[in-house]
């Protein structure tokens, strides 16, 4: 072949270059949150989650109070009532009880919940993990 013959096969290819790139498709997009399926709470996934709190606190029938009380049968209980543990003025000036509403709200951003607590942690931000976390605690009644 000459260089002319492969100078018009070479012009030939870069001038189709452009038509091809135009046929293929663009790639599809997606999102991180559609592609992601909603995670459903389960206790498996509470007892996970409960491993953040086990440093301070226990859920076994009987179990010692840590830096923070036992949360053996927490759900249903009234707020700041484990014997035995020294709850801070603001948690037993709080009343009510540990329903799951109030476990939620609390989980979520516990200052927030009950300013003046002493409990030393942000909170759980995700709703999946703190209704796993509930989950989990209620099994423990």
């Amino acid at each position: 072949m000459t260089v002319s013959g492969r100078s018009a096969i070479l012009v030939a290819v870069l001038v189709g270059l452009p038509a091809c790139n135009a046929q293929q498709p663009e790639p599809e997009k997606h999102s991180a949150s559609a592609a992601a399926a909603p995670v459903t709470p389960t206790t498996a996934m509470g007892a996970q989650v409960f491993k953040r709190c086990a440093a301070c606190h226990t859920v076994d029938k009987g179990g010692a109070n840590g830096v923070g009380p036992n949360l053996h049968a927490v759900v249903g209980r009234a707020v700041a009532s484990v014997p035995g543990f020294a709850y801070s003025a603001a948690m037993r000036a709080r009343g009510g009880a540990w329903d799951t509403s109030a476990l939620d709200a609390y989980l979520a951003a516990p200052a927030k919940f009950v300013p003046g607590n002493r409990m030393a942690f942000a909170g759980i931000g995700e709703p999946a993990e703190r209704q796993a976390l509930i989950l989990y605690l209620e099994a423990q009644n």
